[in-house]
């Protein structure tokens, strides 16, 4: 368990990522739900009194065991698992903020559960993403989301308890006596990264390593955004590509937990914009069911880079979160299969309609699946006038 001096400190850098990451400001009478698993009841009750502390009205939900989520995928109804409980959208209208503490006791515990079970309940609440991402886009609504260390998510990293809770510590710059200000610094260095991403001309990005060789497009009106106080630890910088564009080869040398189920060594490839085949070496019988959840599952919704310079993180560790974002040695390269991010948009996100981001090239999905790639790597970026530029090699923008 995190020593109190870190829960403390923990609570001050979801504090500053809650506030930084909504674009209006919250004030007293806000509401903000508290969402996680009974492992993190310590650190969500010190979050918990600062949200009261600012005069705010702090909503408490805590997550199912394991053992709840296989007995509802495996027993529920069909119309038990599209139920969304009375007053839930309302709910969804008026909250202004969500922290959610992530301190799974299962990784694996939905392994031989029917996919097709869990897509359908994830498509059936999407209604209620969508108002979520709405609000967002509206300022209205900010969010951020952290891990806390676990007993199965050190096993299944290869870890030990305290090792575990180690890189926790080092990646959310806890070991600081003022991690906030640590965050601060990383956030205005990556600011200086993204605004020599923006100003470029960029047709496509190229990614090539030793079984990388894809294409993605960059698409009109994009921005690169990451960094930004929605994620605790977060050292990524990303875009949501036109996924039209999207052509060549990739592979996910990470492996991946979703959904209680583990995936191993992903490798696909894209023709006009869409998986036209996928291999895996574990759980690829579960990664096909998630290409199948709906008509973007299939498709990039976000194209993704970490610079070794800002993340700490230097093990995998069982938790995407972390795992995207990690440095090590060639920092790492990441797509998201599903669900594009419309704060990516180069304007004013309120106004993005459905017909506009489909116009744009703009993914739409109940899923969203990082799969990450931490090889040596070269991303060149074509240009629009026909010339290339290296920007990121050796784990590195070349900024």
């Amino acid at each position: 368990m995190l020593l109190e001096k870190y829960l403390e400190r923990y609570a001050d850098v979801l504090m500053w990522g809650l506030k930084t990451a909504r674009s209006g400001r919250f004030k007293k009478g806000d509401v903000v739900v508290l969402r996680g698993n009974a492992a993190a009841m310590a650190l969500a009750e010190t979050v918990y009194g600062r949200v009261l502390d600012l005069g705010m009205n702090p909503v408490f939900r805590l997550g199912g065991t394991p053992g709840m989520e296989r007995m509802f995928y495996q027993e529920a109804g069909p119309k038990q698992l599209t139920f969304i409980p009375p007053g839930e959208d309302v709910f969804h209208k008026a909250v202004n903020g969500s922290v959610f503490f992530h301190a799974p006791e299962s990784l694996t515990h939905l392994a031989g559960v029917d996919p097709a079970r869990i897509a359908k309940a994830a498509v059936a609440r999407k209604p209620l993403r969508d108002i979520i991402m709405r609000r967002e886009d509206q300022g209205v609504f900010g969010w951020t989301l952290c891990a806390v260390p676990t007993e199965c998510q050190a096993k299944h990293a290869g870890l030990t308890l305290d090792q575990y809770e180690d890189q926790v510590v080092r990646a959310c710059y806890l070991d600081a006596s003022d991690p906030v200000a640590e965050w601060k610094d990383v956030y205005r260095r990556a600011g200086t990264i993204k605004r020599w991403l923006n100003k470029m001309e960029v047709k496509a990005y190229h990614v090539e390593s030793e079984n990388c060789d894809l294409t993605v497009t960059r698409g009109e009106k994009r921005k690169w955004i990451g960094i930004s106080g929605h994620n605790i630890p977060s050292f990524e910088l990303f875009l949501s590509p036109d996924w039209r564009g999207v052509r060549g080869v990739y592979y996910a040398d990470q492996p991946s937990f979703r959904s209680g189920n583990l995936v191993e060594g992903v490798r696909m490839e894209f023709k006009k914009g869409g998986v036209a085949k996928l291999e895996a070496a574990a759980g690829e019988k579960f990664a096909k069911s998630q290409l199948s959840m709906d008509k973007g599952a299939g498709r990039v919704g976000e194209f993704s880079l970490t610079d070794t310079r800002f993340s700490r993180i230097e093990k995998f560790m069982a938790n995407t979160l972390y795992d995207e974002n990690y440095g090590g040695r060639y920092g790492n390269c990441h797509i998201a299969l599903g669900a594009s991010y419309s704060d990516t948009y180069d304007g004013d996100a309120s106004e993005l309609t459905t017909e506009k981001k489909t116009s744009l090239g703009f993914n739409d999905s109940a899923l969203h699946w990082d799969l990450v790639n931490t090889e040596d790597k070269t991303i060149t970026a074509i240009l629009k006038d026909g010339s290339r530029k290296i920007i990121y090699q050796n784990g590195k923008f070349l900024r």
